[in-house]
C-alpha cells in the first residue's frame, strides 16, 4: 500500500523593507534543504500579467506569467498561488514553499487563503513579517498613499504606507528582524509594545527556521484584530517609547471629538481601538490610525444592542470581550483606544480625549437628545440609523 503524502508546508514571509525579506526568505531556504520560494513581482506586473518566479537556494527553478483575471496584484496573486503551490506538493519533492509577498501585500489574507485551501495537499505552517528596525520608524510615520510610492496593488488601493506596514507588524506571530549592527533599544520597544505577543527572531539565526514553522491558527488571529475583541495593546513606557491605553464609559461627543481628530491622531505614530459616539448609540466604530492618517468605520453592532438570541451567534471571543467591558446600563458599549509612540504626551492627550466626552448634563438627557447633537460624522460615517 503507498504511504500516504504528508501535506506541503507552506511558510508565509511578508514585509515593506525588501532587503530584509530577500534575506528572511534566503534563510528559509538554506536552512531547509530543497525548499523553493514563490514570489509575484506585482511591481513588474503589465499586459495584464504578473511576473512569478519559483527559485531554490541554488537559483531561479521556473518562470511564469499568470494573466490578471480583474486589474488587481493581490487578486492575480490569489488566483495563482494556490494553483502553484498545489503543483509543487503534487511534485513531492519539495519540503517546504516559502511564499514571499510582494512589498505591500498584507500577510492575513493570503494565510488565510492558504489555511482554506486543500489540507491534504498544503498545510500553513508559519507566518512572519521582516523587518530593518532602522527603518522601523520612518515606515510607520509614512503618511503617503502607496499609490505615490510606485507600491498600489489595484486602481483603487487607498492604502497609505503606514497603515500597510503597521498591519503587517501586527498580524503575523513572528518578527524576523535585521538591521546594520546593534539594533537601537527604542525601535525594539517600539516592536515589542505594538504586537507584545510576537515571538522575535534575528534574521540569519538558528532560530528563524524553527520560529517560522510553528504553525498559525488564522481564526484566532482573526479575532485578535476584530475591533470588537481585538488584543491591543497595554499600558507601557520604555526607551522613550510608550503606550497609552484610554478606556471610558461614557459616550463620544461627536462634534467636540471631530473638532480634535487632527490632534489625537498626530499624538501617536500608532493607535487603534473602538469608539461609542453618542448620535450613534448602537454602531460600534473602529478606529485605525497610522503615520497621521486615521481611518474610522462601522464594525456592526455593540453586543448590548443586539437580542439576546443573538448573542450565541457571535463567536466566543466576542462575548468575552463584551463581557469584560460590560456595564450594568450600557452593557459593552465603551471606549478603548491604545496609542503607541516615542514621545507620547500621556499626560495631556487623555485630557483632550475626555473633554470630548459627553458631560454630565448632555449624559443626563440620554440617547434620544444624544442623536441630536451633532452631524460632524455624518460624511464619514453616514447618517445614524
Amino acid at each position: 500500500m503507498a504511504r500516504k503524502r504528508r501535506p506541503l508546508p507552506v511558510a508565509v514571509v511578508a514585509g515593506m523593507h525588501h532587503d530584509a525579506r530577500t534575506a528572511a526568505v534566503e534563510a528559509l531556504l538554506h536552512g531547509v534543504p530543497g525548499a523553493v520560494a514563490v514570489h509575484h513581482d506585482l511591481g513588474g506586473a503589465g499586459n495584464g500579467r504578473v511576473p512569478r518566479t519559483v527559485r531554490d537556494a541554488a537559483g531561479v527553478r521556473d518562470r511564469g506569467r499568470p494573466r490578471m483575471s480583474v486589474p488587481c496584484g493581490c487578486c492575480a496573486v490569489r488566483d495563482d498561488l494556490v494553483p502553484t503551490l498545489l503543483a509543487l506538493a503534487a511534485d513531492g519533492a519539495c519540503p517546504l514553499a516559502v511564499v514571499e509577498l510582494w512589498d505591500s501585500v498584507e500577510p492575513r489574507a493570503i494565510a488565510e487563503l492558504i489555511a482554506a485551501g486543500p489540507g491534504e495537499a498544503v498545510t500553513l505552517a508559519g507566518v512572519l513579517t521582516a523587518v530593518d528596525t532602522d527603518s522601523l520608524l520612518p515606515f510607520l510615520s509614512c503618511g503617503d498613499d502607496l499609490a505615490e510610492q510606485d507600491l498600489a496593488v489595484a486602481p483603487d488601493d487607498r492604502r497609505t504606507v503606514a497603515d500597510t506596514f503597521a498591519r503587517q507588524l501586527e498580524y503575523p506571530p513572528v518578527l524576523a528582524v535585521t538591521c546594520v549592527g546593534a539594533p537601537e533599544p527604542a525601535d525594539l520597544a517600539l516592536l515589542d509594545q505594538l504586537h507584545a505577543t510576537a515571538h522575535r527572531v534575528r534574521i540569519g539565526s538558528a532560530e528563524l527556521v524553527r520560529a517560522a514553522l510553528t504553525g498559525v491558527d488564522v481564526d484566532a488571529a482573526a479575532a485578535r484584530h476584530h475591533p470588537a475583541c481585538a488584543l491591543l495593546p497595554q499600558e507601557a513606557e520604555e526607551h522613550g517609547v510608550a503606550t497609552l491605553v484610554w478606556h471610558r464609559t461614557r459616550p463620544l461627543h461627536p462634534g467636540r471629538l471631530y473638532a480634535a481628530l487632527e490632534d489625537v491622531t498626530c499624538a501617536a505614530v500608532r493607535s487603534r481601538g473602538r469608539l461609542w459616539l453618542a448620535d450613534r448609540p448602537d454602531a460600534l466604530l473602529s478606529w485605525d490610525a497610522s503615520g497621521g492618517a486615521l481611518c474610522i468605520e462601522h464594525a456592526g453592532p455593540w453586543l448590548a444592542a443586539l437580542p439576546e438570541a443573538a448573542w450565541e451567534l457571535e463567536p466566543a471571543a466576542r462575548r468575552v470581550a463584551a463581557a469584560l467591558d460590560w456595564h450594568p446600563r450600557h452593557g459593552d458599549r465603551a471606549q478603548h483606544l491604545t496609542f503607541t509612540g516615542p514621545d507620547l504626551d500621556r499626560d495631556i492627550l487623555p485630557r483632550v480625549l475626555d473633554s470630548c466626552l459627553l458631560t454630565d448634563d448632555e449624559f443626563a438627557a440620554g440617547p434620544g437628545a444624544w442623536r441630536a447633537l451633532s452631524t460632524a460624522f455624518d460624511a464619514l460615517l453616514g447618517a445614524p440609523a
